[in-house]
């Protein structure tokens, strides 16, 4: 799964005042709901997104 999009929505559901399994949820429906994620498996699109977020890090890292 993408760990950064995970780490973001979680901070989201903090900031909305959800906690254990209602954080949960917002966290993976939303990323159900956008397609980086079916159920419980990660897609396609969901990779794709994490290599993309890598590169980018390496890229403002002085990286290629």
């Amino acid at each position: 799964m993408p760990a950064f999009l995970e780490k973001k929505l979680r901070a989201e559901a903090a900031k909305h005042g959800f906690k254990g399994r209602h954080a949960d949820a917002y966290v993976y429906g939303a990323m159900n709901n956008m397609g980086a994620m079916h159920g419980n498996k990660e897609t396609a699109k969901g990779r794709s997104m994490e290599r993309k977020h890598a590169a980018k890090l390496s890229e403002l890292a002085g990286g290629r």
